[in-house]
Formats: C-alpha cells, sequence, structure tokens
C-alpha cells in the first residue's frame, strides 16, 4: 500500500523537501480509506506546485493521482462530481465534451482540483470568484477512515470552514463542482501599459474582459504586457492598434520577457476552447522547469493604488530577485480562509528567481510595506507575516480552530504549517 518516495521526495521547484519517508498511493477509495485509518500522521500531496511546507508531514505522504478518474456530470443541476486528486488539465476537455465548462481556471491547468480548492488558488476576473467558489460538496475521508459529505445547501457554516481548509480536516476523496455551459475566449496582450495609466483607469482596465491580467517588473514608468481574455459573443470587446497608451502585440509572447512564447496559451484574438485560453501556459508544455520561487498576496481592491506605490518605491530591491510579476482581480466570496473573503480583492502575484537567501529579505520588504494595507498571503506560496498577524486577517480564524479541533482532535491531518498558524490550544 505504500511505497518509498522517489518522484514525490520535492515539490514541483525542489525548495522543499518533504519530510515523509513514506508515499501511498491508493488505488481506490476503500485503499484511501484504509490508509488513513491506519497511520498515526497523514498528509494528502497534489500536483506538488506549493513553495512552503503546506503539503508536508512527518508521517505518510498520499498521492491521489491512483484513484479512478471517473467524473459523474448532473446535467439538470449543472454540477460535476469529480476525484479530487484528479487534474484541471484531465477535467476540462472532458466537461467541453459535454458542453460544460467550469466559470475560471488558474494560470496553471496541471494543478489538482482538491489542492487548488483547499488554497483557494485563483484565475482573474472581476466577477470571478477562486476556484474554491465552485464547490457546492464535497467527500472527506476524515481520521478514522470514515467518509464525511458536506454540501453548500444543507451544512451552511461548517461547509464554508471547510472547503478551504488547508489539507487540515481529512483527504478530499470528491468535490463537487458548479458548471456552466462551455464557451470560447479570444486572448489579446498589449504591450507598454503606463503606470499611471493603470492607477488612474484600474476598473476600466480590468473590466475590459473576462479575465485581465497585467505583467510587470516595477521598473521604470510602463508595465510590460496586459493580457485581455475575453469571451467570444456579439457584443465582446474588440480591440484597437493603440488602447490605454499600450500597443497591440503582433507576435504570441510569455509573460517572462525572454522566455519562448510557444510555452503560452494562444493568443492573437485566435478563438479557443475556454480552458485553452483562460490559463496562462499550455497544458501540454511545461511552463518552466521550476527554476522558481513564487509569492503572492491579495489585498482589498480600494487598496490598489497605495500596493502600487509601495511596490514601485522598492523597485531597486526587487529587481535583481523579480522574473516577473503579475497583478490580477478576484470577486468576494464567504469561505472563511479563503484571502478573498468578503471583499474585492487585487492580487500581487510575485515570481522569483530559485534563491531563498536572495529572495527572502525582498519578501519581508515587501509585506512590510503591503501588511498594513490588509494583504492575506497565499496560502501556498512564501511568506513570512507572522501567525498572529495572519490570523487576524480573517475574522473566522477563531471558527477555523475549533472546526480543526472538532474534526481532528487527535491532529492527524495537522502538520507544522497547520499548527503555526492555527495552533490547537485555546
Amino acid at each position: 500500500m505504500g511505497t518509498a518516495l522517489s518522484g514525490r521526495r520535492a515539490n514541483w521547484a525542489g525548495n522543499i523537501v518533504y519530510r515523509a519517508s513514506e508515499l501511498a498511493k491508493p488505488a481506490d477509495l476503500a485503499g484511501l480509506q484504509a490508509v488513513v485509518r491506519e497511520h498515526r500522521q497523514v498528509r494528502a500531496v497534489g500536483a506538488g506546485h506549493s513553495f512552503n511546507r503546506i503539503a508536508d508531514t512527518p508521517g505518510v505522504l498520499i498521492s491521489l493521482d491512483g484513484l479512478p478518474a471517473e467524473i459523474s456530470i448532473d446535467a439538470e443541476r449543472a454540477v460535476v462530481t469529480v476525484p479530487g486528486g484528479l487534474t484541471y488539465q484531465e477535467l476540462a476537455p472532458r466537461l467541453t465534451a459535454a458542453g460544460w465548462a467550469l466559470p475560471t481556471l488558474a494560470s496553471l491547468p496541471q494543478l489538482t482540483v482538491a489542492g487548488a480548492c483547499a488554497t483557494a488558488t485563483h484565475g482573474s476576473g472581476d466577477a470571478i470568484g477562486n476556484l474554491a467558489t465552485a464547490v457546492s460538496g464535497m467527500q472527506l475521508v476524515t481520521a478514522d477512515g470514515g467518509l464525511r459529505t458536506l454540501r453548500r445547501d444543507t451544512d451552511g457554516e461548517r461547509f464554508r470552514g471547510a472547503v478551504v481548509g488547508l489539507g487540515a480536516l481529512g483527504v478530499v476523496a470528491t468535490l463537487t463542482l458548479d458548471l456552466v455551459p462551455t464557451f470560447e475566449v479570444r486572448q489579446y496582450v498589449y504591450q507598454g501599459l503606463p503606470a499611471a495609466m493603470l492607477g488612474s483607469h484600474f476598473d476600466e482596465i480590468f473590466g475590459s474582459g473576462y479575465s485581465v491580467s497585467v505583467f510587470t517588473d516595477w521598473q521604470g514608468t510602463r508595465h510590460s504586457q496586459v493580457w485581455v481574455k475575453q469571451r467570444v459573443g456579439p457584443e465582446a470587446w474588440r480591440p484597437e492598434p493603440h488602447w490605454m497608451d499600450a500597443t497591440l502585440a503582433d507576435r504570441p509572447l510569455h509573460p517572462v520577457p525572454g522566455q519562448p512564447a510557444e510555452y503560452a496559451t494562444e493568443q492573437l484574438g485566435v478563438p479557443g476552447p475556454w480552458y485553452e485560453r483562460l490559463p496562462h501556459f499550455r497544458a501540454e508544455a511545461t511552463p518552466s522547469s521550476g527554476q522558481e520561487l513564487q509569492s503572492e498576496y491579495l489585498l482589498p481592491r480600494q487598496r490598489a493604488a497605495a500596493a502600487f506605490d509601495a511596490l514601485a518605491s522598492l523597485a531597486s530591491v526587487v529587481a535583481p530577485v523579480l522574473q516577473i510579476c503579475e497583478i490580477r482581480t478576484v470577486a468576494p466570496d464567504d469561505l472563511w480562509l479563503s484571502p478573498s473573503y468578503q471583499r474585492d480583492t487585487v492580487a500581487l502575484h510575485f515570481t522569483w528567481i530559485k534563491d531563498t537567501a536572495a529572495v527572502t529579505p525582498v519578501v519581508a520588504a515587501i509585506e512590510h510595506l503591503l501588511a498594513p494595507l490588509g494583504a492575506r498571503p497565499h496560502w501556498a506560496k512564501l511568506f513570512a507575516i507572522a501567525p498572529h498577524a495572519v490570523r487576524a486577517l480573517y475574522p473566522r480564524s477563531a471558527d477555523f480552530q475549533q472546526l480543526l479541533r472538532d474534526t481532528d482532535p487527535a491532529g492527524k491531518f495537522r502538520n507544522s504549517f497547520v499548527a503555526k498558524y492555527f495552533p490547537a490550544g485555546r
């Protein structure tokens, strides 16, 4: 039932070496239940696209990618039930073939559904919530190996506390996700957006598409790229050669300067299925070899201008270690540990060089300026905000701590990361 750790000895970026000595890869639900029941400490691991120890454990790591990849679409309710270990790149084409889609996707389609939802990973869009907001039901393997089902329509607050659960409430066997009719998207890229224009026309820029991202290195007076993803339809926004004093790109581009454009999803307004345009990177092409670290901070949308000024003041500090920064917007939600909980959000995502020693002081400098603005760190990225300060950012943090105690009193799913930010004691 267990195997020695080999391909799962480290996370995707290689900056985290897992402490577990065994990797369990059950072939069915009964096997998953047995692994959980028979071990004192367990932790599920997804695609490994986390940059801290959120997926680590001194016990047994559990991979869900050996479970049957069966999905069940309920057309009447417009939902799909999927195994937690399924990736979005595996799920999306099957939904499209049946006439359905998810409202949004993250930048990478290689993420597992359970891992992305447990950490509130997101795409971009003024009216689009993070990936976890699509969850309407979940089935957890609990500490005793039993099964517990939570539903949005029947379990209220407990459900809202469990969806972004950081892997601490059990192993997610299945998730039920809301669906929308399938749709197509066109993608356009603009270059050289004036920084002043982003500040003065923020709402217009991010309202110009279904999903919009601004990429920048915070150097100079212009941001490098604006990616506008438009749903195909009769009333869709049409690009102009010059817009917001930026220039429409006449060739495909990669968000990181100098990287091969063929890794990025198709641009130049060519229409395509939602799942081939909403991510920034193609499913069949790894966007990089893992030679990067990542941080992300999600702030109240009304603090965007102040955040931009703060980051511009750090341009010389950031320059030696930054590959690219992405600015996105995310709609509010009611999930307790979502960084977009009860507020319209602007997200600032940093892709760093792979040098922890060099990146750490820069992260500290950024946090010093962004923390007073209410910046909530992405749960799966690098951050150093003090645990008490992180808890203070979430009005329901004490309720989540109680939910942990009620659900897993012996701490089978608890690890050093969870214990740090949500200690067991009152």
